[in-house]
């Protein structure tokens, strides 16, 4: 078994984390030729295991899971208490100046990488940092592919020397969180064709491009250069599969030319999405705030809320440069839009 002979078409839609990528979904994608993935970052051990249980219900076709390689931050609460007051413009806009400290700030990755092995999809991905080599070794001892994401070369070196069975490139153009691990996360800015360039002489791995891709003439694009299949986020966030509200997917929707830049204010890591007030008011002291994912905690509070109240200007608005190009369809009507495109550019 390979990543290319798990799907009948080269598409992964993109894990998205935060209740977007609903069992649903998932078994949608794969159910229509490509590769669903179930982001689990955010949730627990037996969440994992029981959202896994609902996708299979759903889809006899294989899917993936993924997950951040992160461990859990000692804190430090004379500095939170710094970060509290530096969101105190974004408390005043939502109209409520309280913060509560929060109980939890991640999950744990041992127990949840447990989980998606009892889980067992066809293929595990990782974005944050690099699994250790036993790590990968277990996964292919239940029969999981691993796929790592890059997002230089450096990265795509480290995770094929550590036996990963495929490598996603991330480009600047990706929506959601960078998922730098060597080096700072602003130097890595190359745009996924100029990374997909510069991987392929030094990486023997099957490559997957991620970054801005939205149409069928993209994904021939990218093909033709080299890339062995696509990775697209954006372009299923306004399915009717899509977790999100009503309000961000009109946001999205809504959205003409490139309204997207990266922010690191919002969750302590750099990020691409739509730009709102929340990233405006933090501009000037975002370099202070605490890393992911102490201030991706922090905040979850202020985003939970606004979301309530459908305030599209204080919620995280995740979102690839390719977003004015979304499609208000089905994953079905998508995949087969996208396919009909991808062999009319061929």
């Amino acid at each position: 078994m390979t990543i290319l002979s798990l799907a009948k078409y080269p598409i992964i839609q993109a894990p998205m984390a935060g209740g977007i990528t609903t069992p649903e979904l998932v078994a949608a994608v794969s159910n229509a030729g490509g590769l669903g993935s179930l982001a689990a970052p955010l949730l627990t051990p037996l969440a994992i295991i029981e959202q896994a249980e609902h996708i299979r219900r759903l889809t006899d076709r294989p899917f993936a899971i993924n997950l951040f390689v992160q461990t859990r931050p000692q804190v430090d609460y004379a500095a939170l208490e710094s970060a509290k007051l530096l969101l105190q413009p974004v408390l005043a806009e939502l109209g409520d100046e309280s913060l509560p400290t929060p109980t939890r700030w991640c999950e744990d990755f041992d127990a949840q990488l447990d989980a998606l092995i009892i889980a067992r999809p066809a293929v595990a991905s990782f974005t944050f940092d690099i699994l250790h080599g036993s790590q990968i070794q277990r996964l292919h001892d239940a029969g999981i592919l691993v796929v790592g994401t890059a997002t230089n070369l450096p990265e795509a070196i480290v995770w094929q020397a550590m036996g990963a069975d495929a490598i996603c490139l991330q480009g600047v153009e990706a929506g959601g969180h960078r998922g730098t691990f060597i080096g700072l996360q602003q130097d890595s800015a190359l745009g996924v064709m100029d990374l997909l360039r510069e991987c392929r002489p030094q990486i023997s791995l099957p490559l997957i491009v991620a970054g801005g891709i939205m149409d069928g003439m993209q994904i021939a694009a990218a093909l033709a250069a080299g890339a062995q299949a696509v990775q697209m986020g954006t372009a299923f966030l306004t399915t009717s599969e899509s977790g999100i509200g009503a309000a961000y997917k009109q946001r999205l929707l809504a959205a003409t030319s490139d309204t997207t830049r990266q922010t690191r204010a919002i969750s302590g890591r750099l990020a691409r999405g739509l730009e709102n007030k929340f990233m405006q008011l933090m501009d000037a002291v975002q370099a202070q705030v605490p890393a992911y994912p102490i201030q991706n905690a922090l905040t979850a509070s202020i985003r939970a809320r606004a979301g309530k109240a459908r305030n599209t200007e204080l919620m995280s608005l995740w979102a690839g440069q390719g977003v004015a190009r979304a499609r208000d369809l089905t994953v079905s009507d998508l995949m087969l839009a996208l396919v009909n495109e991808w062999h009319s550019a061929r």
